[in-house]
C-alpha cells in the first residue's frame, strides 16, 4: 500500500503526504480516523509516552516491536516504523526488520547515528562512519520482503550538507527506497537537497515544534518536491500542552463540567473505539 501511496503522478510529480506520529493503537486510530492515508510510529513519541522519558535511544527493540504489532493489529492503514539505529549491530538490524514486517509495518527508518542515538534535532549527534552506515542499508535491504526502507542520515548538523548528500546517494545506491536527509539548518539547503533527490527518490522532511527544521510549513517543502512531511510530536505536544490546565481545572473544582466542551465523553469513546461492533459479534459467537 506504501508503495502506491508514494508513486508518482503520470506528469511524474511527487504525492504529498503527510505522517503524522503515533505512539499506541489509541493515537493512531485517532490518525486513521481524521483521513490520513498513513501513520508513523515515532521513536521520540513513544519514548515519551510510554515511558516518559526522552528521545535518547531508551527504547528497545523488542518495545518497539510490540508496539508496532499493537498500532498494526487495530489500523487499516500503513505503518512507518522509526527503526532508530537498528539497536545494536547489522545482526540485529536484520533481526529487527523481520520482526517488524511479521509485526505489520509497511516501512522502517534506519539511520546512521551512533548507537544509543538521540533526537534528531538535539545537539550532541554523532554518525557511524560511512562504510558502516551503508552496511546498515544493505543489511536491511537484504532482510525485508515487502518493506520499504527510509534512509536517514544525521550527518548534516555534523559534518554540512554536502556530506550528507553523499551519504544519502550512498543509501540510495545501497537500496534505500526513500530518502531522509534530518534537519536542514536554511530553505537553500532543504532546497539543495530537493534539487539532488526529488525527481529519483521520495524524500522526507520532518518537521517538530520548536525543532530546528527553518520553517514549520510543509506545503514549502513540498513544493520543493519532497514527497513525505514527518509531524512526529503534533499530539504528543497537544496533550502535553493541554493537560496541565485541565488538571488545574479539576484539582481546583473538583469537577470537569467546565472541560465538557473540551474533552470526549465516555460515548464518544467507546464509538471511536468500535465497542458496539465489538458487542454484536460476540453477540452473533455466542
Amino acid at each position: 500500500m506504501l508503495t502506491r501511496l508514494l508513486a508518482p503522478a503520470p506528469d511524474g510529480r511527487r504525492p504529498r503526504v503527510q505522517l503524522p506520529g503515533c505512539w499506541d493503537a489509541l493515537t493512531a486510530l485517532l490518525i486513521e480516523r481524521a483521513g490520513f492515508p498513513a501513520a508513523f510510529l515515532s521513536g521520540g513519541a513513544l519514548a515519551m509516552g510510554r515511558f516518559g522519558r526522552p528521545d535518547i535511544g531508551l527504547v528497545t527493540a523488542t518495545e518497539l516491536v510490540d508496539a508496532t504489532a499493537q498500532i498494526a493489529d487495530r489500523i487499516g492503514i500503513p505503518l512507518v516504523i522509526d527503526g532508530d539505529t537498528g539497536f545494536g549491530n547489522t545482526l540485529t538490524l536484520q533481526r529487527l526488520i523481520r520482526q517488524l514486517e511479521r509485526a505489520g509495518a509497511a516501512a522502517v527508518q534506519i539511520e546512521d547515528q551512533s548507537f544509543p542515538k538521540r533526537c534528531g534535532h538535539m545537539a550532541g549527534k554523532q554518525v557511524v562512519p560511512l562504510r558502516e552506515a551503508v552496511g546498515r542499508i544493505c543489511a536491511a535491504v537484504d532482510a525485508r520482503e515487502r518493506l520499504q526502507i527510509v534512509a536517514r542520515t544525521d550527518a548534516l548538523a555534523i559534518e554540512g550538507v554536502e556530506a550528507a548528500v553523499e551519504r544519502a546517494e550512498a543509501y540510495l545506491e545501497a537500496g534505500a527506497d526513500l530518502i531522509f536527509i534530518e534537519g536542514p539548518r536554511t530553505m537553500d539547503e532543504a532546497q539543495a537537497i530537493a534539487d539532488r533527490f526529488a525527481t529519483r527518490v521520495p524524500l522526507v522532511h520532518n518537521l517538530v515544534e520548536g525543532g530546528v527544521t527553518p520553517s514549520t510549513e510543509g506545503n514549502a517543502f513540498f513544493d520543493m518536491g519532497y514527497a513525505v512531511m514527518l509531524h512526529p510530536l503534533l499530539l504528543m505536544h497537544a496533550l502535553v500542552g493541554a493537560a496541565p490546565r485541565m488538571l488545574d481545572v479539576l484539582r481546583e473544582t473538583g469537577s470537569t463540567d467546565a472541560l465538557r466542551g473540551e474533552i470526549a465523553d465516555l460515548g464518544q469513546m467507546n464509538h471511536l473505539t468500535g465497542a458496539q461492533a465489538l458487542l454484536e459479534q460476540a453477540d452473533h459467537y455466542a
